[in-house]
């Protein structure tokens, strides 16, 4: 498979300016255009997490393998979602998409992994341009954060679906320690954080306590993702006063309940609301891709 980039961004510790606080770490870098619609962007910074994991299979090269091109389709039906929801569709296409240095690494110091993300990959694919996210190697437990910013909601969300369909090539099937995907809105001074993590050390699906900025066991089983083929993903949460509430997780058509909430943290930052998406290196530094089409957000005020 080849990748085609017409905009390459590189990133280090030093050039990294840290702005708000995003995603699961202790800040974000300043918004940068991605350019295209087939954009690389690599990244070389970050911190080294420390985290606890059993060894993974390594993969076999960095390349991810051929898959056969399917017939592009639409992202899932919205029928569920409450009348008047704001949608923001095929996030993984959209210019902007940032890094923040190690604020995907909780706690940590030092040299971060070397990782990247690649938009516009027609295959594998199933709308015609689906988001490769790459980790090449670096510390251990290390992992390469992106977020994209959207437009600002300006109450607590009452509702928030995030989903997306996952694909993990063969020969990296047990290549990664976790894959995590979360929203967060900020608003009122308070930050909400909605984030789940498919935690392969432990074989369960783990949650985000962003104040404490430590990941939670679930009750919630993972089945490790099936390689080569495409899997659907999708979270529903809502806020409540000042508490962010993971209602379920839909995997493949099975719906586990979860009801797990959290005090938002009172950060003082900006308005502000943003998906992001965040690999992570195992015990063994394994570089592996994974692909990520049809993201999308659906929210209500």
């Amino acid at each position: 498979m080849q990748f085609s980039s017409k905009v390459l961004i590189k990133f280090s510790a030093a050039a990294v300016a840290v702005a708000s606080i995003v995603g699961c770490g202790t800040g974000s870098a300043k918004p940068f255009s991605a350019g295209s619609a087939t954009t690389s962007v690599n990244s070389n910074s970050g911190s080294n997490s420390g985290s606890s994991s059993s060894a993974s299979t390594p993969g076999t090269n960095s390349t991810p393998s051929t898959a056969p091109v399917p017939t592009p389709v639409p992202p899932p039906a919205a029928s569920a979602d409450p009348a008047g929801a704001i949608v923001y569709g095929s996030l993984q296409t959209q210019p902007g998409w940032q890094t923040c240095g190690g604020c995907g690494n909780v706690g940590g110091t030092g040299q971060g992994p070397d990782y990247h993300m690649t938009q516009g990959i027609s295959n594998p694919s199933l709308s015609g341009s689906a988001a490769d996210f790459y980790v090449n190697g670096g510390p251990a437990y290390t992992g390469g954060y992106y977020f994209i910013e959207q437009p600002t909601i300006q109450n607590p969300v009452s509702y928030l679906r995030y989903d997306f369909d996952l694909f993990v090539p063969g020969q990296y099937a047990n290549a990664p320690q976790a894959i995590e995907f979360e929203c967060q809105q900020t608003t009122n001074g308070n930050t909400y954080n909605f984030a789940w993590q498919a935690d392969y050390d432990s074989n369960t699906w783990r949650v985000f306590n962003f104040t404490t900025k430590q990941w939670e066991g679930t009750a919630i089983p993972l089945q490790r993702f099936a390689p080569d083929t495409w899997h659907h993903i999708s979270a529903v949460f809502h806020a409540a006063g000042t508490q962010a509430i993971h209602d379920s997780l839909t995997v493949d058509g099975q719906t586990m309940g979860a009801n797990i909430s959290h005090q938002a943290t009172a950060t003082g930052t900006r308005l502000e609301f943003t998906a992001g998406f965040q690999v992570d290196l195992n015990s063994s530094s394994t570089p592996y891709h994974v692909f990520v089409d049809n993201l999308r957000v659906t929210a209500t005020n």
